[in-house]
């Protein structure tokens, strides 16, 4: 707690002079205050150093605490970061006794004569200060100060001091100490700052909140010059290195780049976990979270989903401004709305959002956060016409005051545009080990929190089509087995309810077809045909082998259609029993968490494919399937990923459910399995064009084109018991004349001979 002092006010010039007088004299020790706090935070010193949340390569993703803060220790603070600080604020550091009389004399002196002003605190009096006195300007204050620096002198090492100040001054934009600020200012580590930036962070403890580089570069750099020139003075750098400092291009992260924002979902997830192990602690106690996401495909899925869900809402139309304010007349009231409504609107990457000053069909001038005003004309006003025509709707209608979101385009003007209001998510996963290796829940964390990824239940349509096939494989059936696609009715009887007649999504029946060539075209007659064959019950329970919740899928024969519900990463893991050959993984997203002195507190062991106790599925059911999930995207309804990446080592399905609300791809190549979705958070059609194939296939292909880049292509190896005959894949106790089974599934009985009794 502060200590309480007197509140004696007296002139700064008149406060030193005394201060001068009062330690210069014999009886000093005499007036020492007796209630002198003890020094326990200072030698036992534990700084708050937030969570902090690092992809496997060691790229942050998420820092979680009031403070952004490290701790570094004094033999590893670079030399010339700790001379740029002693030369501008204490460069008697290591010759006083904890009070600098110099500079308390040179202090007053300036005072008197009007000079520079400048402070007569040492880095001492400065710990004493801020660990354990107000902020007032007493002088009673000041003299509790003095003495508290006398105690620390006398307790701790000079070294021990230095060190405690460079990780606990705050330095402006939440970071506290000069590693958290280099890594906020310039996002590198501290050992690695060269010396202008040096000299840059030495001149943020004067007035950190307003002369640091991100809220006011010019006094920033003025701050850094007087430094530079201090260092020289004082020999610490040379002529030469002086002149190449004062020439150096300062580059500074904007505010908030210090961390990746491109997985904030992930990072989330992380800090759930974490908080539920150590509450409060998960803030303060600086541990450290290693997750298996790789920053590559992490930054791939991440411009995959934005693309393509702007793609998306493009096709859509323009749905009107985001909101709308009344301008007032007076200019400076004016400015002061524009600023406080745009703050409820915050940037989403490069959609900013902006408020209409005037508006025409032929030009929107509009006002940005930070009062940059921009002019939009000809082509960036064609996508958003609707709204500038005179007769435009009510909702539709852009006029002074509207806000609406607009993006640089690359010719350097500027285009309306909005935030789409579409969900989307894509997971990816190690298939051989169920680590994730990259995760998006949405569009925008900071705009909805819903991780679509791990908690939007969703109907999976036809992509639920491979695990009905894989259980009829499993009783028999082959990839050249030929199924009737024709119209069916179920009876009443059958459904347990009304007669069910299930159609194509195109309305075309191609009569005697394969399977292989029923699940490429994703046949649904032919899909509840099958199912029909094996039982709703067999499929059922045939499901939780790839990690569905049995609860969430109907035992109905409209499970063949995928009217149950999954969740993208729930789908992510099943496919990926196709992908390696039969076993069931369980995907994890933390990989290590340490402390901060570095001791590992967990580490996952997950169970990998070699261990025959995670097989689920044959080896060979596994294979048949992939084969024919391998032609989806050669010749069906997911061809285009083939023709796009150029590669035909790629195995996938698409889906889209009922009325086109939800769409699908889920695919893998190699030891990627990746799923992406998209749909409205409150249900409703995508629209009549819409389906998995265009809507969540390109979204897929955008991130394997970056995942796959450079990785040779990877073809499964048949396992043994499978054999090729008639041209496709069988089990070998199933081949029957060497040639393709034909099964007529009317009537049922039929299937004894393929079956058994």
């Amino acid at each position: 707690m502060p200590i309480l002092t007197l509140k004696l006010s007296i002139p700064i010039f008149v406060s030193r002079l005394l201060l001068l007088w009062v330690l210069a004299s014999p009886y000093a020790i005499a007036i020492t205050p007796l209630d002198l706090p003890s020094l326990q935070s200072l030698t036992d010193y534990r700084p708050k150093i937030p969570l902090r949340v690092y992809t496997s390569d060691n790229v942050l993703i998420g820092e979680f605490g009031q403070e952004r803060r490290d701790f570094v220790a004094i033999k590893d603070i670079p030399l010339i970061q700790r001379q740029a600080l002693l030369a501008i604020e204490d460069s008697r550091f290591y010759e006083h006794g904890g009070v600098d009389y110099k500079g308390v004399v040179r202090a007053a002196l300036a005072d008197l004569t009007g000079g520079l002003k400048q402070g007569a605190s040492t880095i001492t009096m400065q710990v004493a200060r801020d660990f354990f006195l107000t902020k007032e300007k007493l002088f009673s204050r000041k003299l509790t100060e003095v003495m508290l620096a006398y105690k620390i002198e006398r307790e701790l090492t000079k070294d021990q001091i230095l060190e405690i100040y460079m990780n606990q001054v705050y330095l402006g934009q939440r970071a506290y100490g000069f590693s958290s600020a280099a890594r906020v200012y310039f996002g590198k580590q501290l050992k690695d700052v060269t010396i202008a930036q040096a000299a840059m962070l030495a001149g943020l403890p004067q007035a950190p909140s307003s002369i640091n580089p991100i809220a006011n570069p010019t006094r920033a750099k003025q701050r850094q010059q007087l430094v530079l020139k201090r260092m020289l003075d004082l020999g610490y750098i040379t002529a030469a290195q002086y002149k190449t400092a004062l020439q150096e291009d300062i580059h500074v992260q904007a505010e908030g780049q210090s961390v990746n924002s491109h997985a904030q979902y992930a990072a989330e997830m992380v800090r759930q976990v974490v908080y539920a192990q150590f509450k409060e602690e998960t803030y303060t106690r600086g541990i450290n979270v290693i997750t298996t996401l790789v920053s590559a495909d992490q930054d791939a899925a991440y411009a995959a989903v934005r693309r393509q869900v702007m793609a998306y809402d493009q096709r859509h139309g323009f749905r009107g401004p985001e909101a709308s304010i009344t301008l007032p007349r007076n200019a400076a009231e004016r400015q002061k709305l524009i600023e406080a409504t745009l703050q409820k609107h915050p940037a989403s990457d490069e959609l900013l959002s902006a408020v209409v000053v005037a508006a025409t069909p032929k030009a929107v001038h509009a006002v940005l956060a930070g009062g940059d005003e921009i002019n939009i004309t000809g082509e960036g006003l064609r996508w958003a016409a609707s709204g500038l025509a005179s007769k435009a709707a009510v909702a539709l209608k852009i006029k002074p005051g509207s806000v609406i979101r607009v993006e640089k385009e690359a010719k350097g003007g500027w285009r309306i545009t909005q935030m789409p209001a579409v969900g989307a998510a894509l997971v990816a996963l190690n298939n051989q080990t169920g680590a994730y290796r990259a995760l998006v829940g949405g569009f925008d964390f900071n705009a909805s929190e819903f991780n679509h990824a791990t908690q939007a239940w969703r109907q999976p349509g036809s992509a639920i089509k491979p695990f009905i096939y894989a259980a009829a494989i499993d009783k028999g059936f082959s990839p050249g087995t030929i199924i009737n696609d024709a119209p069916i009715v179920l009876t009443s009887a059958e459904t347990g309810g009304q007669p069910w007649e299930p159609q194509n999504d195109d309305g075309v029946y191609d009569g005697a077809i394969s399977l292989r060539t029923a699940l490429a075209q994703s046949k649904n007659v032919v899909a509840v045909r099958v199912l029909r064959a094996i039982t709703p019950q067999f499929a059922h329970d045939f499901l939780p082998r790839f990690g569905f919740d049995p609860a969430k899928q109907p035992v109905n024969y409209t499970l063949a259609l995928g009217t149950g519900s999954v969740t993208p990463t729930q789908m992510a893991s099943a496919y990926s029993v196709f992908a390696n050959g039969g076993y069931q993984i369980n995907p994890y997203l933390i990989q290590k968490v340490a402390d901060t002195r570095g001791n590992v507190l967990f580490e996952a062991k997950p169970v990998v494919p070699a261990q025959e106790s995670a097989r689920v599925l044959d080896a060979r059911d596994a294979f048949i399937t992939d084969s024919m999930l391998r032609e989806v995207t050669v010749s069906g309804t997911g061809a285009a990923a083939s023709q796009k990446l150029g590669r035909h080592d790629l195995a996938g399905k698409t889906g889209t459910s009922s009325d086109a609300v939800d769409g699908w791809f889920a695919g893998y190549s190699g030891n990627t399995t990746a799923v992406a979705w998209l749909g409205f958070d409150d249900p409703k059609s995508l629209g009549t064009r819409e389906f998995g194939a265009t809507v969540a296939l390109p979204i897929w292909i955008d991130f394997m084109r970056e995942n796959l880049s450079g990785k040779p292509p990877q073809l499964p190896t048949p396992p043994a018991g499978v054999s090729q005959s008639g041209g496709d894949w069988k089990y070998d106790e199933f081949l029957v004349n060497g040639g393709v089974q034909t099964l007529d599934l009317d009537p049922l009985q039929r299937l004894k001979v393929f079956f058994g009794p």
